[in-house]
């Protein structure tokens, strides 16, 4: 079974896209779940914070901010934010990809329209900088993209099966599904992850999963580790 050194607790957290309702609820009952505890609390969220839901500036503004009172944070990239930072780094490539896959509401979200079916990219991305806080720019430079803690390997989207966890390459962790998903065997830790989404936490032997489809279903998932033992908090939309 795997564990965490003694005195650490970990609240892992699943895909937000642009839910800052549901992140600041979950920030809350995560404050709640740790009184009394009286060791490091470590928050560890797992990427895509933007895109698809509709307040992705707001999560950003939340995330720069830097944790609650009494919390550390780790903030890993996911391949939303790997998105973006491409786009506003000038690959012309990825732009309508990223607008079809939810950028366009992350611009809404800085007041800015865009039909993804017909964009000027250079004036787009001028409007993206115009719009983006420094303190986002920064937050988003400054994302991880793994963290390991005692027996479990943190990544967004989870690990190549046959690599190291000290080789993988950062676009699987970013990127990759399938291979990952089927894979059975001991990955050298267990793996939480989010990127691929479920209707309930996913716990395997060799993974966890805690992407609930927070944008669409209003449910925000963590995984809370401590020693050996593992429990799920989550956060709905209000009716």
């Amino acid at each position: 079974m795997p564990s965490l050194p003694p005195g650490l607790r970990v609240y892992a957290i699943g895909d937000v896209h642009g839910r800052s309702d549901l992140l600041g609820r979950l920030h809350l009952a995560i404050a709640a779940d740790a009184t009394g505890f009286d060791g490091r609390r470590l928050l560890i969220h797992l990427g895509d914070y933007v895109d698809r839901g509709p307040d992705s500036r707001g999560v950003l503004d939340m995330l720069a901010a830097g944790p609650p009172p009494g919390f550390e944070a780790v903030n890993l990239k996911g391949n939303h934010e790997d998105m973006m930072q491409r786009v506003l780094g000038g690959d012309d490539r990825i732009a309508t990809s990223w607008l079809l896959n939810g950028g366009d509401r992350t611009l809404q979200s800085y007041g800015l329209a865009c039909d993804a079916e017909d964009v000027d990219i250079e004036r787009l991305r001028d409007g993206l900088f115009d719009m983006v806080p420094a303190a986002h720019l920064r937050f988003l430079r400054g994302l991880a993209i793994s963290y390991r803690a005692g027996g479990y390997f943190f990544a967004h989207a989870g690990v190549h099966p046959r690599r190291p966890l000290d080789r993988q390459r950062e676009a699987d962790l970013m990127w990759i599904r399938d291979s990952f998903l089927r894979h059975k065997k001991n990955f050298g830790a267990v793996v939480v992850h989010g990127h691929s989404i479920a209707p309930r936490p996913q716990l395997r032997d060799n993974r966890i999963g805690v992407d609930t489809g927070a944008y669409d279903s209003g449910c925000l998932t963590c995984v809370v580790l401590e020693g050996t033992r593992r429990r799920f908090l989550s956060a709905l939309a209000e009716d």
